[in-house]
């Protein structure tokens, strides 16, 4: 045997190791993230109503979300599977901004957070059939003064629709931005920093083999 079928098959039972992720999210810019770091994982979009609680805070709607979306995905899922849950919400004057529904509640929402500060929090739960972790991480944003003329012009790109808050900071909504305070991958979906920490306590490392 060669050193390099020797390589190969210590690579082989590396990957043996590491269980299997599921990411439970149809956000393609989670799949993007994690990605970047080198974790691989297969997809499972979960369906869990997003309605708030009477009395719940923003902190703990986002987490119980996470949580939620990480066990539904258990439930369909094999043995030593281990599955991730994510949810993002934009907080402004303690009112949490989801995803616009239409037009005008979009433009609403960028208004309001025009030339002011907001929050994003996205909250992180990783669990298998023994435990579950989460962690909720909380950016500060400030936004500059926008006008009514590139509130409409940025609905007419398509970008809002599907994010929380109406914008993406990852996308064509980054030249409202001027400065964050925190993590910048979780105002985009998902903490780096912090779910590869979860994932370490679960064995699935970053910088995986073969990414």
């Amino acid at each position: 045997m060669t050193n390099s079928d020797c390589f190969d098959s210590e690579i082989a039972d590396l990957r043996q190791d590491v269980p299997e992720l599921v990411l439970a999210s149809a956000s393609p810019r989670r799949l993007e993230l994690l990605q970047q770091i080198g974790v691989t994982c297969s997809v499972r979009p979960v369906d869990i109503p997003e309605v708030v609680q009477p009395g719940e805070s923003p902190q703990a709607f986002v987490e119980r979300l996470a949580r939620e979306k990480a066990c539904a995905g258990l439930t369909v899922a094999a043995e030593g599977v281990v599955v991730l849950g994510a949810d993002t919400v934009v907080v402004s004057n303690e009112q949490i901004l989801g995803k616009p529904a239409n037009r005008d509640e979009a433009l609403a929402m960028l208004q309001q957070l025009s030339g002011s500060k907001h929050r994003v929090m996205t909250a992180v739960a990783v669990t298998n059939r023994e435990r579950i972790l989460t962690q909720v991480v909380t950016t500060e944003v400030q936004f500059r003064t926008l006008s009514q003329a590139e509130c409409e012009c940025y609905w007419d790109t398509g970008e809002p629709c599907d994010k929380a808050g109406a914008y993406g900071i990852q996308g064509l909504g980054a030249v409202f931005v001027a400065s964050i305070n925190g993590s910048y991958s979780a105002v985009v979906g998902l903490p780096l920093a912090e779910t590869a920490a979860l994932l370490d306590r679960f064995g699935i490392p970053v910088w995986q083999v073969g990414c």
